[in-house]
C-alpha cells in the first residue's frame, strides 16, 4: 500500500474513533461533542503522522509531547469554576483521551486505538454523580 494512502487511512481511523467518543458526549448534550472530538483526534493524528514519518525532523517524541501539551490547554479551557465547584473535568479528560486515540491511530496501533475508544465509551456511559 502506498505510504500516503496508509497515512490517510490512519487519519480516517483517528477521526472516526474520535467521533465515536464524541457521539456519546453528544447524546448527553455535553460541550465537546462529535465534531469537536473527531477534530481533536484528527488533529492529533495529523501531527502524529507527520512526525512519525520524519517530515518535521527526527524528534518524534517532542512532537507527541507538544500535542499532549496543546491538548492540555484545550482541556483546561473546558474546566469551569462555578458555584463553589468545578465543572468540565470529564470533558477535559475526554479531550485528552481523544487526542491519545488520534496519536495511537497515527502510529498504526490498529488494535489499541479502537480498544481505548471502547473503554472510554464504556466509562462515559457509567452513571454520573448527581450534582448538589
Amino acid at each position: 500500500m502506498p505510504v500516503q494512502l496508509e497515512m490517510a487511512l490512519r487519519l480516517l481511523l483517528a477521526a472516526v474513533l474520535g467521533g465515536i467518543i464524541g457521539f456519546q458526549r453528544e447524546m448527553y448534550s455535553k460541550p465537546a461533542g462529535l465534531r469537536t472530538l473527531a477534530l481533536i483526534s484528527l488533529g492529533a493524528g495529523i501531527f502524529g503522522v507527520i512526525s512519525l514519518n520524519g517530515f518535521l525532523g527526527n524528534n518524534t517524541a517532542a512532537i507527541a509531547a507538544g500535542v499532549v501539551t496543546g491538548v492540555g490547554f484545550l482541556g483546561a479551557g473546558a474546566i469551569l469554576h462555578r458555584h463553589g465547584g468545578v465543572e468540565g473535568l470529564t470533558t477535559a479528560a475526554t479531550i485528552w483521551v481523544a487526542a491519545g486515540v488520534g496519536l495511537a491511530a497515527a502510529a498504526g496501533l490498529y488494535i489499541l486505538a479502537p480498544v481505548v475508544t471502547a473503554i472510554a465509551f464504556i466509562i462515559l456511559m457509567l452513571p454520573q454523580k448527581k450534582q448538589k
